[in-house]
Formats: structure tokens, C-alpha cells, sequence
């Protein structure tokens, strides 16, 4: 009887034999990169039955319900999934904008888990360096998808709240909750963790804090001059841009080949084996990789559109929803998968998906929308404004020092878990309509 992943192989035209070649060479030190990310979203799988579909006569079809399978029916969020088409007769019928929004963000939680699957399943074609390289940048695609659509759409302040806040739910909300679940599970137990890869993360963040401080500071020291300093600022930040990307490339070397050895650490244990496979082929999922793309797209685009709609209905700041609504119903399955692996006493993992995450979006997507915007002529920039700034720097700065000692417990999550509280209570009475603020800037730098 053929099982699900001996399906996949077939359309490649392989033979059973080469089908566990190809799985032993895959499972062995040098073959895929497994990033945190990847082993937190794994909680949310379930194993497929091959029965169900081996009955099927046409190999065709039975193929396409044996992916159907996998990738549909092969998720714990799949409940979700009629959030999807729902968010799309919504839009059509002309519901409530705010039903629009929301629907949509319930839609975008499963397709974040299956764009996370499908980028490991083509890892295991591609090699460890292509693998680790796809993961490193579609880690975030949800948020960055998002982002991008708000740029297109000149919502500046939309694309810059859900960013940072997307770093801020990383490094409180999700760090914080799983050193405390972790700590109060492991009472009785040491809770330690490897420093080293805390310290590059912690680096990493920190120069991009300081990236995103200097066209502030530089607007405050210029302000009382009265000279118009839209452009410079606009100017300082594309070049800090290239900076924060030149400094990202440097790590995924880093991570990936210099010093793998580092990240690879994590990955201990062996509860991970039976994932350690392909269940679809290569084809099959780039496929459904580029499809569920373009529903995230399509779901971004009405996210980014009803959500001034959806904070005047609700009464709530267009600020406290993309900071912290967007990015914690965005990540909820990877942020799900971090507390468990620090119930299990694995807080490497769980830091590699708070430390991970927020490191890519700090240091890859947010720099990726500046230079965007600039092939655009879209002045996006890096300057956050005070509030903003300050609690990212007060977030790294409080992340940094917690985890200096490489020892862990539920106090630590009790201080991040309280600090991620008190920000959300700030950012859910800012009331102050950040696209005026943009719209100031535009009306600059046209009179420049």
C-alpha cells in the first residue's frame, strides 16, 4: 500500500529505492536546515492517513487529494481555513468592513503555518544552504506581505506600527510568555540555554535600534533650525537601510555556513524525527507555496484596507491594532509552538523563534520596505517617532539584559509578559492620527 510521500516522489518519476536514498541523505547532519521556527510551527501538524487516498483508481487525482491532504487537512488550524473564503464573499457581498478585517486576520493564521511547511518541505530538494536561505527570508512572510501592501498603498504609518510591533510581540509577548509557562513547568528543574546565540540576535537588534534612532535624532537636533530636513532624514534612512541589509546578509553567512554549528545546537532531541521527511514533491509544493502566496496577498490587501474602517467601528486605535492585534493573530501558531518547547525545557528553540523572528523583521523587512519605497518614490523612512522608538529601545534594552546569565526563570517571563502589557495599555490609548503625520512629510518634501 503507497503512502502519501511515496505519492509525491512518483511524480518525479522515482522509484522506492530512490525515494529512501533521498530520505536518508535528508536526514543526515548535513542535509536540511531546521530553524526554530520550523520546529515551533511542527506542534501544529498532524500526520496525514495514506489510507484515505490509496484507494483512489486515477494517479492524477490521487495525487492531488494526497497533497490536499498534507497541506489542507494536515494542520491543527484548519478550522480556520473557512475563515478564508468567508473574508472573500464578505469583501464581495459588501459586509462590514470591520467583518472583513477580522475574517481576514483568522484566514491569515493557518496560511502562516502552511507557508512555513511548504517552505521546509522544498528545503529538502533544494540543499541545506537554498533551504536555510528560503527559510531565513519567508520566515515572516505574512507580516512582510502585509507591509508591502501597505506601502503600496501609501499607509505608511500602518506598515510602520505592524512592523514594530511584530518585533515588540516577539521579544515580550512570545519570549516573556514562554520563559514563564517554561519556568513554571520546570520548577524544580535548571532552565538553562546557550548564550551565543542570545548575543548575536541581541548585537543584531541593537544595531538596528541604532539604525532607526539616528533619522530621529537627527530631526530633533535639525528641528529648531528651521531648515527642512524631510530629505536628509529620508536620505539618512535609505542609507542606513542598505546598512541594516548588508549586516543581515552577514548573518544568514553566519548562520548558515560560518558558524552553523551555533544554530544547529538547538535542534537536539528526538522528537523531531518522523518530520524529517518530504510528504510532498518538489513541484507539487512550490505549487501550493506560490498559491497560498497569493491568497496572503489577497488577505493582506483587505487587512491593510478595512483597518481604519475596522478602528472606528471598534473604538480602538489604528496604533493598538497593528502593533499588537496584527502581529499576535499573524504568528499565533509559531508563538504557540515556542511556549511548548519551553514546557519541554528547550528554551533554545523558543528563543530561536522570539530572537529569530525579531531579528528578521527588524533587520531584513523593515530595511526591504525602505529600499522598496524608494524604487517607488514612496518616502518610506526609518523614523518611527518618539513613542515608537522609545519603547523599542526600552524593549531591546530590558530583552539584553534578562537574558545575559544563559539562566532562566518564571520571573524573567513575569517582568517581559508585564513590560508587553504596559505597552499595549500605552499604544491603546494613543489616539493620535499617525497618517497626518505622514502626510506633513509628503507635503515637505513636494515643496523641497
Amino acid at each position: 500500500m503507497e503512502s502519501a510521500g511515496e505519492l509525491s516522489y512518483m511524480e518525479n518519476g522515482e522509484s522506492n529505492k530512490s525515494l529512501m536514498g533521498k530520505e536518508t541523505c535528508n536526514t543526515n547532519n548535513g542535509g536540511v536546515i531546521r530553524t526554530a521556527q520550523n520546529r515551533s510551527n511542527s506542534f501544529m501538524r498532524k500526520k496525514s492517513d495514506p489510507i484515505l487516498v490509496s484507494t483512489i483508481r486515477f494517479q492524477i487525482l490521487r495525487q492531488f487529494l494526497a497533497n490536499l491532504q498534507e497541506v489542507i487537512f494536515g494542520t491543527k488550524l484548519v478550522v480556520l481555513f473557512p475563515a478564508i473564503p468567508l473574508a472573500i464573499a464578505a469583501d464581495y457581498y459588501k459586509f462590514g468592513r470591520p467583518w472583513i478585517f477580522a475574517l481576514s486576520l483568522l484566514g491569515l493564521t493557518p496560511l502562516a503555518e502552511r507557508v512555513s511547511f511548504l517552505t521546509e518541505q522544498i528545503a529538502y530538494y533544494t540543499g541545506p544552504t537554498v533551504g536555510g536561505l528560503l527559510n531565513a527570508t519567508c520566515g515572516n512572510a505574512t507580516e512582510l506581505i502585509i507591509a508591502l501592501f501597505a506601502l503600496y498603498q501609501n499607509k505608511i504609518h500602518v506598515l510602520k506600527y505592524s512592523l514594530m510591533g511584530s518585533v515588540l510581540s516577539n521579544l515580550l509577548l512570545v519570549l516573556g510568555t514562554s520563559l514563564l509557562c517554561g519556568g513554571l513547568a520546570n520548577l524544580k528543574k535548571e532552565q538553562r540555554y546557550d548564550r551565543k546565540q542570545a548575543d548575536v540576535n541581541s548585537g543584531l537588534l541593537l544595531l538596528g535600534l541604532l539604525c532607526h534612532m539616528l533619522p530621529l535624532m537627527f530631526r530633533y537636533a535639525a528641528q529648531p533650525t528651521g531648515v527642512s530636513i524631510a530629505e536628509s532624514t529620508l536620505q539618512l534612512s535609505r542609507a542606513s537601510s542598505v546598512v541594516m541589509l548588508v549586516a543581515y546578509i552577514g548573518y544568514i553567512i553566519f548562520q548558515l555556513k560560518t558558524h552553523r554549528q551555533i544554530f544547529d545546537a538547538q535542534g537536539d532531541g528526538g522528537e523531531d524525527e518522523d518530520e524529517e521527511k518530504a510528504v510532498i514533491g518538489f513541484w507539487s509544493g512550490f505549487s501550493w507555496l506560490v498559491g497560498m502566496t497569493l491568497v496572503i496577498a489577497l488577505l493582506s490587501e483587505y487587512v491593510v484596507g478595512t483597518v481604519e474602517a475596522a478602528s472606528e467601528t471598534w473604538g480602538i486605535s489604528i496604533s493598538f491594532i497593528s502593533i499588537i492585534l496584527i502581529p499576535i493573530v499573524g504568528n499565533a501558531a509559531e508563538h504557540a509552538g515556542a511556549i511548548i518547547f519551553a514546557f519541554k525545557n528547550k528554551l533554545d528553540i523558543s528563543l530561536g523563534v522570539a530572537l529569530g523572528s525579531a531579528t528578521q523583521i527588524s533587520m531584513f523587512a523593515v530595511p526591504l520596505c525602505v529600499v522598496v519605497g524608494w524604487i517607488m518614490r514612496i518616502p518610506m523612512d526609518l523614523d518611527f517617532s518618539l513613542l515608537e522608538t522609545g519603547c523599542l529601545a526600552l524593549t531591546i534594552l530590558v530583552v539584553a539584559f534578562t537574558l545575559q546569565d544563559g539562566t532562566s526563570h518564571y520571573m524573567k517571563g513575569v517582568v517581559l509578559c508585564l513590560c508587553y502589557i504596559a505597552i499595549s495599555a500605552c499604544f491603546f490609548v494613543h489616539k493620535i492620527p499617525a497618517p497626518l503625520d505622514q502626510t506633513n512629510v509628503n507635503l515637505e518634501l513636494n515643496s523641497a
